[in-house]
């Protein structure tokens, strides 16, 4: 006779984001297959699928983020950021923002992103032994750009900073003899300090260390300043933790931080400004296995929590979907998101349930894999004792759901 499940009630909803291609395909097949059957989901549901951001003109991302805020909790699911491909493949009007950008300086938080390890997969950088935690400042830089493309000679282009009493002072950036690219970028301290004071306090919840790395020799201004800062707020707020907690925070120049990783056993957590943490972490999670296997998450300075993948939305995967084709798309990540945001709404809740069950979500997941069933992007790293079943999509899924019944 089949078990009746008393599924779970939520006390307070959590904020779903549906995303795009094969990652919104994997994210309905999960919730049918591993979270509907035992949890009565209550959600704040936004569609930032490109099509609903192109119809609303992306008013729906500032709402998912609005709620964010309002109920702590988020999960998303993969989205795609147009570029001019894009533009022409889905009939864009513009080139829409990236929603996790807009998201990220809305809630001004921190990205923290860590491997999903398996004993039976192995790593390419093999000294790496323990998961190594990238925290990536999620504000400004790169990603709040303004950018000109100089269509040819006899432009200069200048830095002009006006002050509220009128005062302004200008630089020169440039002066083109013919075509090319201008781009200015911005931080704020408050940011910065937000970054800081959020990476201190994730390595001191999991007690391990803490390196920080920018290129301060070059950037003797803009680099600099979140040197200094962090440092500030290292002396004055977290020196007497850390050495209570017996971990160590590091500042080298990120030439010497990457080199010192390479070479290192893992088992730290690694803060990075915005664009060396989007291409660091990606780094990170291929050689621990697959970028399929990299958890992230959002924090807010205020202790809100944003859950998602770390990878795109498996476009190529998505066509042969399209075309009738089985696919071997890894889930994990995307499975993982759902149990962190499951587990943290059970925290701040006093749901022992929840918690409880996102964690046998979890595990269900790993033995699946340790057992031998595993999609194709594992088939090159898995160590087990006996040839692994590359399993197709819905068939892994469905395999995880056995464990977890």
């Amino acid at each position: 006779m089949e078990k009746i499940i008393k599924k779970i009630i939520m006390k307070k909803p959590i904020v779903e984001m549906q995303g795009d291609e094969m990652t919104r395909i994997l994210w309905d097949w999960i919730k049918e297959l591993l979270i509907e059957p035992y949890v009565t989901l209550k959600v704040a549901f936004f569609d930032l699928g490109l099509a609903e951001r192109e119809k609303t003109d992306d008013k729906v991302t500032h709402e998912a983020a609005a709620a964010i805020k309002k109920h702590r909790v988020g999960v998303k699911c993969a989205t795609i950021t147009p570029n001019a491909q894009r533009m022409e493949e889905y009939k864009l009007s513009k080139m829409w923002l990236s929603p996790n950008g807009t998201i990220r300086a809305a809630l001004d938080g921190t990205v923290f992103r860590t491997p999903v390890v398996s004993k039976n997969l192995k790593s390419f950088v093999p000294g790496w032994v323990s998961p190594i935690t990238v925290a990536r400042h999620a504000y400004g830089d790169l990603y709040r750009n303004q950018e000109f493309l100089v269509e040819g000679a006899g432009a200069v282009g200048e830095l002009v900073l006006k002050y509220a009493d009128g005062n302004e002072r200008r630089r020169q950036i440039a002066a083109f003899d013919g075509g090319g690219v201008l781009q200015g970028i911005h931080n704020t301290d408050k940011s910065i300090a937000s970054f800081a004071r959020a990476s201190f306090t994730y390595a001191l919840s999991v007690k391990q260390d803490l390196w920080f790395g920018t290129k301060d020799t070059i950037s003797k201004t803009y680099d600099h300043r979140f040197k200094d800062i962090f440092g500030e707020i290292f002396e004055s707020e977290f020196a007497d933790k850390f050495k209570e907690a017996g971990i160590n925070y590091d500042y080298t120049l990120i030439d010497d931080s990457v080199a010192r990783v390479m070479r290192s056993s893992g088992g730290f957590v690694w803060a990075l400004k915005n664009y060396d943490g989007d291409v660091m972490s990606d780094m990170v999670a291929s050689a621990f296995g697959s970028l399929a296997m990299m958890t992230s998450v959002l924090v807010s300075p205020d202790g809100c929590f944003e859950y998602e993948a770390a990878h795109g939305t498996v476009t190529r995967h998505y066509y042969k979907y399209q075309n009738g084709e089985k696919t071997s798309t890894n889930p994990v990540a995307t499975i993982f998101a759902w149990s962190g945001a499951l587990r943290k709404r059970g925290e701040l809740d006093g749901s022992k349930r929840l918690v409880k069950f996102a964690t046998k979500l979890e595990t269900a997941t790993l033995k699946t894999i340790e057992r031998g069933t595993i999609t194709g992007d594992l088939a090159s790293l898995y160590k087990g004792r006996k040839k692994p079943r590359v399993a197709e999509t819905r068939e892994f899924l469905e395999e995880i759901q056995k464990i977890l019944k």
